[in-house]
């Protein structure tokens, strides 16, 4: 089967959502399928243009005009894909739902060409709020008009959710998946002097509760005789609204400063390779997102998780996720904006030292060689 994997935006190297991408193609190759990448960005000459497996398929010019073009010129996708014999189209949900993508894939059922779209979370619409209205939420208002006859077109939605539909249409449940090969155990490694350290990695938003943490640690210092001395390490990047506040949740400066515990939450900004690494393995405990509920989640099966469970370090987190609800080496954190008890965390890992390759060994499963294979064998 030849499968054209549909991305509505370009990649990024420190991206999670870029990596996710190829590792989902190269799951889908692992099958036998052969698989052609499709995006959208800028080429060396600045010019804006449609890519499928790194040559260009549309090349729509420069400027604001090109970019609102190729929102609306769809054909060179459908052109590829009758010109190649694609089977079978994944998408990647971009909140961009409109008559022009309505059409496109109306052609390709047509031509006989099964499609589906990964809604990535959902419900997402409460995402939105409080962003830039030309940023966010003026798209998103024409998705809400366009996306259940957008989604008519199609023979699923691919979903993390327990959804059995989703705007008008079925859904096929897979969880979020992971490339092993990409991720290496875990080896942690005690600190001399008895220190614990907690990481956390995320290209950061309110959703991910960190500010519950951080304020969970001023408590702890503040109400606890003999503290012992505990760090939080934040990887990844930290945008100005979650540094100083904003509607969703206070911002992490104000926390610190408020607390006056500035040298136990350590902002690494965005690592990779061996500094990643070594920031896990001098911590023995990983955080994932406290605060779903803050954009109306309750079920969702969170790539971050995943990515914890393959290194095999233990870990929390507030929704709700039946790959990990009942395992051995999760904490979960109760779905408020409560600050986290740092008092349940250190008492869990004084009293469960789990091996990391056990951890590692429960997630097999969800490979992304099983996971996109549930999508075909759904279809």
């Amino acid at each position: 089967m030849k499968i054209l994997f549909l991305v509505y935006h370009g990649f990024s190297e420190a991206s999670g959502i870029s990596k996710k991408i190829h590792y989902q193609v190269k799951g889908l190759r692992e099958n036998g399928y052969e698989v052609h990448l499709c995006y959208y960005d800028f080429a060396p000459n600045g010019h804006r243009c449609r890519f499928v497996d790194g040559d260009v398929i549309k090349d729509y010019g420069k400027g604001a005009l090109a970019g609102f073009v190729q929102r609306i010129d769809y054909d060179c996708i459908y052109r590829y894909c009758n010109d190649n014999g694609i089977q079978f189209v994944y998408a990647r949900c971009f909140q961009n739902a409109n008559p022009f993508l309505i059409r496109l894939f109306k052609r390709l059922r047509k031509l006989g060409v099964k499609s589906v779209t990964e809604i990535p979370t959902y419900p997402y619409d409460q995402e939105f709020v409080g962003f830039p209205y030309f940023s966010g939420r003026f798209w998103l208002r024409f998705d809400k008009i366009f996306r259940n006859a957008l989604y008519k077109q199609m023979n699923g939605i691919v979903t993390y959710s327990d959804e059995k539909e989703i705007f008008g249409q079925r859904t096929i449940r897979i969880s979020n998946g992971v490339d092993f090969d990409s991720i290496p155990l875990h080896h942690y490694t005690p600190s001399a002097d008895g220190s614990i350290h907690l990481v956390g990695v995320a290209e950061v938003h309110y959703w991910h509760g960190y500010d519950r943490l951080i304020a969970g640690l001023g408590e702890y210092f503040k109400k606890t005789t003999n503290p012992r001395q505990v760090f939080f390490h934040i990887v990844g990047g930290v945008a100005q609204n979650e540094m100083h506040g904003s509607i969703h949740a206070p911002g992490f400066a104000e926390l610190i400063a408020q607390y006056d515990i500035q040298k136990y939450v350590v902002f690494h900004g965005q690592l990779f390779g061996e500094e990643l690494n070594s920031v896990f393995n001098q911590c023995c405990f990983a955080i994932g997102s406290l605060a779903r509920h803050r954009s109306g989640i309750t079920v969702i099966k969170t790539l971050k998780n995943r990515e914890y469970a393959t290194r095999g370090i233990p870990f929390i987190y507030s929704e709700q996720d039946s790959d990990f609800d009942n395992q051995p080496y999760i904490l979960k954190a109760i779905p408020d904006d409560s600050p986290i008890d740092i008092m349940q965390i250190l008492d869990f890992i004084d009293d469960n030292q789990i091996d990391p390759n056990s951890i590692r060994q429960s997630v097999e499963r969800l490979s992304w060689k099983v996971q996109m294979k549930r999508v075909l064998d759904e279809l």
